[in-house]
Order: C-alpha cells, then sequence, then structure tokens
C-alpha cells in the first residue's frame, strides 16, 4: 500500500516564511482529523543534551503548538529520562537542560512534562506479544495523552544508521527500563570507580545491590533492569552492558514504537524536520558538521513511510563539503551507511512495514 507523505523545502517568500509553511504542512496531513477538541496531546521531541545544537529549533515548535491549539487540541511538550548519566537523566535536570536550550513557556508557549517522571519510573507495561518482548516499557504520561504528534530531528545515528520518526517514539519515549531493555539483556555492570558508598543499595527497589568488600553487588537474578542505579551512583561506576547486536537492538526499538503506537490508532501525525543533518545523535553534548544541506520538513501518519521518504530525500543529495563524509558522498549514494557502514537501516523499516505499523512505499506529494 502506498501511502501519502507531504513535504516543503527551506524556501520562502515575503508571502508565506517557512514557518507558516509549517502549519500548511500538517494541515495538509490531516492534522485535524487526528486531534479532537480538548484533546490532550503530546508533542514527543528531543529537547538536546546539554552542548548539541543540531535539535530542532524551538521558534519552529512553537508553530506545531499554535496548529495544535488552532485543531482544538491542549498541547504540552515532552520526552522522556535518558538511560545514561547526562543532563537529561532526571526530570529537574531534563527540564532544565530544555528551557536553557530555548524551549522555555515564553518561546514555546506550551508546558514540558517529562513522560517517564522525576526518575524514569512513572512507566506503563503494554502487552504487544511480538518476538522480542511480551511487553515494552514506555512513559505513562505519553499513554495518557489523547493525541501524541511526533517531531523528530532527522539525523545520523550509530546504532540505528538514522534517527528519526521511528527512533523518535521506540526509544524516546521508552521509560529507563524500556530503554535498558532495548539495548541490554544482562544487569548493569558494576566499574572499578566504585568506592561502596552504598548509594546505589538505599535505593534499589528489588533489594538487588549489596555491598561486599567495600564494592557494590547485583543480584542479577534479582535485578528487574530498572536502570536506577546507573542514574543514582555518584561516581558513574555503573554502566549498561551494551551487548545487543544491532540487529537485534532495531527489532527491540521497532516493538518499542509499536508500544507507544498501540492505544493512538488515527490519533497520531509524524514529522520529520530533515535540517542540520548532524552525522549522531543529539544525546551528545556536541554535535558534528552536518553531511547534506537543509532540506525541509515530512508530515504523514505513517512512521514508516515518513522514515523511509526521509533517508530517500537525504541520499539524493550530494554530501556537504567539510562533512565527516568520506565515502557514499555523491547523489544516490547511502549517505548513512557512509558514515556506518556495519549498520543495516533497512532492519527497522522492514520490521516496522513487516509488523503492519506502515508501509515503506510512498507518494511524495511537496507543497
Amino acid at each position: 500500500m502506498t501511502e501519502k507523505v507531504y513535504f516543503i523545502d527551506m524556501r520562502a517568500t515575503m508571502k508565506e516564511s517557512f514557518i507558516a509553511k509549517i502549519e500548511r504542512l500538517m494541515e495538509s496531513a490531516g492534522v485535524g482529523a487526528v486531534i479532537d477538541k480538548r484533546d490532550l496531546t503530546a508533542i514527543k521531541l528531543h529537547f538536546g543534551e546539554a552542548g548539541n545544537a543540531a535539535f530542532i529549533r524551538p521558534v519552529y515548535l512553537r508553530k506545531v503548538v499554535d496548529t495544535v491549539k488552532r485543531a482544538g487540541g491542549v498541547p504540552f511538550l515532552t520526552d522522556a529520562n535518558t538511560l545514561y548519566a547526562g543532563t537529561r537523566s532526571d526530570a529537574p535536570n531534563h527540564l532544565t537542560t530544555a528551557v536553557h536550550n530555548g524551549f522555555a513557556y515564553a518561546v514555546v508557549e506550551a508546558p514540558l512534562i517529562i513522560a517517564d517522571g522525576l526518575r524514569g519510573k512513572n512507566e506503563t507495561a503494554v502487552p504487544i506479544n511480538q518476538k522480542r518482548f511480551e511487553a515494552v516499557y514506555i512513559g505513562t504520561d505519553i499513554l495518557e495523552a489523547d493525541a501524541l504528534i511526533s517531531v523528530a530531528h532527522f539525523k545520523g545515528h550509530e546504532l540505528s544508521g538514522f534517527g528519526g520518526t521511528i527512533k523518535n517514539l521506540g526509544m524516546g519515549c521508552a521509560s529507563r527500563k524500556g530503554k535498558l531493555a532495548q539495548h541490554s539483556s544482562l544487569s548493569p555492570a558494576i566499574g572499578e570507580q566504585c568506592i561502596g558508598c552504598g548509594e546505589c543499595q538505599d535505593h534499589c527497589s528489588q533489594n538487588a545491590i549489596s555491598i561486599v568488600d567495600e564494592k557494590a553487588r547485583i543480584d542479577v537474578e534479582a535485578c528487574i533492569g530498572c536502570g536506577e542505579c546507573i542514574l543514582i551512583c555518584p561516581n558513574e561506576a555503573i554502566a549498561v552492558q551494551w551487548n545487543q547486536s544491532i540487529p537485534i537492538f532495531l527489532e527491540n526499538m521497532v516493538e518499542y514504537t509499536m508500544g507507544v503506537l498501540a492505544n493512538k490508532t488515527g490519533k497520531c501525525l509524524f514529522l520529520n524536520f530533515i535540517t542540520d543533518v548532524s552525522p549522531a545523535c543529539d544525546c551528545y553534548p556536541t554535535n558534528d558538521a552536518p553531511i547534506v544541506k537543509n532540506i525541509g520538513v515530512l508530515a504523514s501518519t505513517d512512521p514508516v513511510a515518513i522514515d523511509q521518504a526521509s533517508v530517500d530525500l537525504v541520499n539524493a543529495e550530494p554530501a556537504l563539503a567539510g562533512s565527516q563524509l568520506e565515502t557514499n558522498r555523491e547523489p544516490g549514494q547511502d549517505k548513512f551507511k557512509g558514515i556506518y557502514p556495519k549498520v543495516d537501516w533497512e532492519i527497522q523499516l522492514e520490521y516496522a512495514q513487516q509488523l503492519g505499523l506502515g508501509s515503506r512505499s510512498y507518494e511524495l506529494i511537496q507543497l
């Protein structure tokens, strides 16, 4: 089945600014059919790690917010806490980072809500009964929203090849426990930096951590993989054991996307901003030069079609001079495999199509 993907380029005129085109894009893609009056509408985005500047500009998000309000919805901007210890690993620091990066209410005109709560434990188990997971753990406030607008920054990613709508949903909406489950099948590891302070032991909800010979020890049978000890440790001595192969990780991420969308049939719209196409994730505290020029914004009600169209548009461009790309620089060559040759990014799209999340076949409609 061929799905419609709507597209605006970066051009603007005195009659219509680029920001105004965003509203026309969303209306053409069917935002009015997705949002009913008084719908609490989660606008899922990535606020950007402190030090990173490739994330979507807050003024663009204000137009998304305005459009949701015009459709009758009650919007809020949201993301879930990170698995790693950084500037977005708990709600207070996450919100502070978001405001520092420009997503204050005075700019975006919508409140900010961290979907999985103070320390990433506000989660809901969603049954999916698939190959990798029987249930997935999603930030509760995203699940409880009436409608969902995914606003993804389309860029490269070291594990998924590229990050677009599927990653914004599957990884971005997962609680800390869900993120850990996608990346690893093992309990966190205790490093040499451990001084046996007992902070992790005091916070472990399952009493799975003990102090032995002035070092923390994790009982892998009792551990439920919530990942809170990673965040709590003041010495950064507890870390994820990144043992999942890339194909399994990609399938895990897609199954989590399935869980996010499980109660949102007909209530989702997806946007991909193909701007500042950095080679790596916005989770880094820095961003390298873009690999291609700014292309535009896509919108669709199909999460698979929009990611397929986005990767096709990027690959159709020549690489920018001075970028990280050393191979696959010509139009038509795979830019993401040029950066990450060992990552088969097509797995996520093929598996998502197999699970019925959408279609890789699309019609691109330029507005």
